[in-house]
């Protein structure tokens, strides 16, 4: 699975109606709701979005007929492997009614585009995690963490040492608790969260 890095769009004119679309990755449905209220335009006559984190999906038509808009982005999002994505397409009535087929691949065409030329990053699942361990070993662990993909996400200083917060690739719990281990000569161990 991937998601975007960034926020990505795109504009195209279908038979007078402005389309544009706003696509960006986000960490959970909160996220998702604030990047679509954020995005959406007042002065348009539809923002039609979805998104999908994980199992978690929600699309919305926005008063398109039922069915040729929030689902056919919800489409392009799953038709490109991506995961914790939210698409907006905002649409400005030109006059000419597209029919629902002609909604269809207007709206799902545009977040299409505009999630293809978006850059994407590869979603690692990953565990959370926490070590504690003495000054003298710290900066080894952190050096030898971050050559294993491992995000410190929280430091915590004590009398003696500090507290970190991981958040480790699910691949490589094994092969960090022993590298944690090794460094600190079994002062310090790998607690994972359930």
């Amino acid at each position: 699975m991937y998601t975007l890095k960034d926020t990505a769009t795109h504009t195209q004119e279908i038979k007078k109606s402005r389309f544009l679309a706003i696509c960006g990755p986000v960490g959970n449905a909160d996220e998702a709701r604030d990047f679509i209220a954020r995005h959406s335009d007042p002065t348009a006559t539809h923002n039609c979005w979805a998104f999908r984190i994980g199992q978690t999906y929600r699309f919305n038509d926005d008063g398109e007929p039922s069915g040729t808009a929030g689902k056919p982005i919800l489409q392009a999002i799953d038709g490109q492997s991506l995961d914790h994505v939210a698409a907006l397409v905002v649409r400005w009535f030109g006059g000419t009614l597209l029919g629902s087929g002609g909604l269809i691949r207007a709206y799902g065409g545009t977040a299409a585009v505009c999630l293809r030329a978006a850059e994407k990053t590869e979603v690692i699942a990953t565990v959370s995690g926490t070590v504690g361990c003495a000054f003298s070993d710290l900066s080894l662990i952190k050096a030898r963490l971050a050559g294993m993909g491992v995000t410190i996400t929280g430091e915590t200083f004590t009398g003696t040492g500090a507290n970190l917060c991981l958040q480790i690739p699910k691949h490589a719990c094994e092969a960090v608790a022993a590298a944690i281990l090794d460094l600190s000569r079994g002062r310090a161990a790998l607690v994972l969260e359930d």
